[in-house]
């Protein structure tokens, strides 16, 4: 069982959480000050953390079966859990299916409109799994479903949304977009043969890394108009600023004629970007607002 839990959380990059959790709770943290005047409690944020690794668990889960055979064809992948016979997809059914349960466990405890969502948070987690079938728009589909964190943290302690909500959102699809393009050029050759579809597969290397620093453009823009949306002031701006400066010196690092440092920036930059933002966020309402 241990073994089993180990190949289990390594199969779902339990590390990766790292990326959106903290926006979860920065949208937590903003919902809760700009609609209540107030910071979250700690049982808001557990049942939120609870949330969000139900979800997450449960659609990586459900992407490594969904691809196992594709998985099984690229070198790069063949090793993962399922192809390399570590463990049989009818163990991760149950394992996505629990994942699930505790999903709805956890929103079930947070704002009513949490559960009464809950079917368009589930679709969009099945419905990433299947879109490189038939779209090169599966990195946005995925933005579109990884940036319901903050949006969820928010409805989870306000229970309604404003334009700021909103602009976080947004920064978050196309964070997501952008940065799992520049993964996805790992794959171009693969995914080219195979037919299976991505934004570099579609427009090659360099096409598909303009896409990505235009993603990424908007995702910068979004974070500085933050501070004016929202109750948020210069501490959390030079939070925002510093992150936009990882999210440049990703692009830095990966060129048309040479990816061998995709793998940094895609964990360590992105990894450094939301904690950072959410540290600052966390900070100025911590230091510069009386509760």
């Amino acid at each position: 069982m241990i073994r089993k839990t180990r190949i289990i959380l390594e199969m779902i990059k339990v590390e990766h959480t790292i990326f959106a959790l903290p926006f979860a709770f920065m949208g937590a943290m903003l919902g809760a000050v700009m609609m209540e005047r107030r910071m979250p409690d700690w049982a808001e944020i557990g049942w939120i953390l609870l949330a969000m690794v139900g979800a997450r668990s449960a659609a990586m889960g459900l992407n490594r079966v969904v691809d196992r055979v594709i998985d099984a064809k690229n070198p790069r992948t063949a090793k993962r859990a399922i192809p390399a016979g570590l463990l049989k997809a009818g163990e991760v059914v149950v394992f996505i299916a629990v994942s699930f349960v505790v999903l709805f466990i956890a929103a079930s405890q947070l704002d009513p409109i949490c559960m009464k969502l809950m079917p368009v948070a589930v679709f969009l987690l099945v419905l990433y799994s299947y879109t490189k079938r038939f779209t090169w728009l599966c990195h946005v589909v995925l933005g579109l479903t990884i940036g319901l964190a903050p949006l969820g943290g928010w409805l989870a302690v306000a229970g309604h949304l404003n334009p700021g909500a909103w602009v976080l959102y947004g920064s978050v699809v196309f964070w997501l977009a952008g940065f799992d393009t520049i993964y996805a050029c790992q794959d171009f050759e693969f995914d080219r043969r195979e037919g299976v579809h991505s934004i570099p597969a579609r427009f090659g290397l360099a096409g598909g890394l303009q896409l990505a620093r235009a993603f990424h453009f908007l995702t910068a823009a979004g974070f500085i108009s933050l501070y004016w949306l929202t109750d948020l002031s210069w501490l959390y701006l030079i939070g925002a600023i510093a992150s936009v400066g990882f999210l440049g010196y990703q692009h830095m690092l990966v060129k048309p004629n040479d990816i061998s440092r995709v793998q940094t920036a895609f964990f360590t930059m992105n990894s450094f970007l939301s904690v950072t933002l959410f540290a600052f966020t966390l900070l100025d309402l911590l230091v510069l607002h009386e509760w």
